[in-house]
């Protein structure tokens, strides 16, 4: 995936056929439960599989995290029947998107789509955007409300008459997650595919981590390629400064101490996320307060580190390499617009907020996809 993914970025090509390898491959159901003919691997290692992913394209990483941020609430709160149905569908190799963020609310959980009953299916209203892997799925699960103000996933065929997406995704960063505006008109849903969802965050489950520690392996993936980009730019195209008295760039004592700086933290941030996996792996088998609060809390330490390490060593990158390194043609300024833009996903200064308020007064962090 890595040898076509500077073109993909700079002319926004869709990663069609790396899509599809990558999700007829296997990897996109192993979380599928084992009761039900999947692999159910541990997170830390879905964590690893996304990291690696990621390193090589970050827009490819991110697709997948809200089919496997779906297939594990349906681990969660759906019946038997339904899971049957669903799994099914994900071993033989279908591809969730996700249509969940609404632009113009003013809170990320404000949802305004809604579904109303019709007998043996639903019909949804809505709109929205953010919709990252959307426009090559196959199912889209839409997040709508019922009239109790429930939020469920409501999911639709991607060929659903009245649903449209639009390819109007112009982030500078995470240019070709196949996101942008999906339009939701009187689109007709079988109630063997509405799942409720919001049964997963009515008691503590591990949903919530899984999302996060999702997102967690793509940021932390971005560092890896940005660190790799460094070495071999600094070893094969940069001139060594005129005060350094070495010859090779590779030899600038500063470079150095800086490449190691910038794979310890790495390295931290790579520990903490499969430490995160594992504490993940607890919640799932024995979803208590306790072992879901913990879950989250490392999945939102993993959080912190791998944002700051991605943002670091993307930026690092053109001081290490030289003015060289920015010319257009390298096209490495797209490591630092992806972990720009997908660190923002969820703002870091709320991770050490629920770091402090869990061990410092003992508080559990809220119970929803972003904790």
């Amino acid at each position: 995936f890595v040898k076509d993914s500077s073109r993909r970025d700079r002319d926004r090509v869709w990663p069609v056929a790396e899509l599809d390898q990558f999700s007829q491959s296997g990897l996109w159901s192993i979380n599928v439960p084992k009761a039900f003919g999947g692999p159910e691997v541990s997170y830390a290692t879905l964590a690893k599989v996304i990291e690696i992913i990621s390193a090589a394209d970050s827009s490819i990483g991110q697709i997948a995290q809200n089919h496997l941020g779906v297939v594990a609430a349906i681990r969660t709160v759906s019946d038997k029947d339904q899971q049957a149905v669903l799994f099914s569908e994900v071993l033989k190799g279908t591809r969730f998107g996700n249509a969940f963020s609404e632009f113009g609310s003013k809170r990320a959980a404000d949802f305004e789509t809604r579904f109303t009953d019709a007998g043996d299916h639903v019909v949804v209203n809505g709109q929205k955007f953010y919709s990252s892997g959307a426009l090559l799925a196959h199912l889209v699960p839409i997040v709508a409300l019922d009239d109790e103000g429930r939020a469920w996933y409501a999911i639709a065929d991607r060929g659903a008459p009245g649903l449209t997406v639009i390819d109007d995704w112009s982030s500078f960063g995470q240019r070709t997650t196949l996101s942008g505006t999906v339009i939701i008109d009187n689109v007709k849903v079988p109630k063997t595919h509405l799942v409720p969802g919001y049964k997963g965050y009515d008691k503590p489950t591990a949903d919530g981590a899984i999302f996060q520690i999702i997102q967690v392996a793509v940021d932390t993936g971005i560092a890896q390629a940005a660190i790799d980009e460094t070495v071999q730019f600094v070893r094969t195209k940069s001139r060594a400064w005129i005060d350094s008295g070495v010859d090779n760039a590779w030899d600038d004592p500063y470079t150095i101490q800086a490449i190691g700086d910038l794979t310890l933290r790495l390295h931290a941030a790579q520990a903490l996320l499969e430490k995160a996996g594992h504490a993940i792996d607890t919640a799932v088998a024995e979803p208590t307060a306790e072992t879901v609060a913990h879950a989250q809390v490392v999945t939102a330490e993993a959080k912190i580190l791998s944002t700051e390490i991605a943002i670091a060593a993307t930026n690092k990158l053109f001081e290490l390499a030289g003015t060289r390194s920015t010319l257009a043609e390298h096209n490495l300024d797209r490591h630092w617009r992806n972990a720009r833009t997908h660190t923002l996903h969820d703002p870091v200064r709320w991770k050490y907020s629920i770091l402090g308020k869990y061990f410092l007064n003992g508080e559990k962090p809220p119970l929803h996809a972003w904790s």
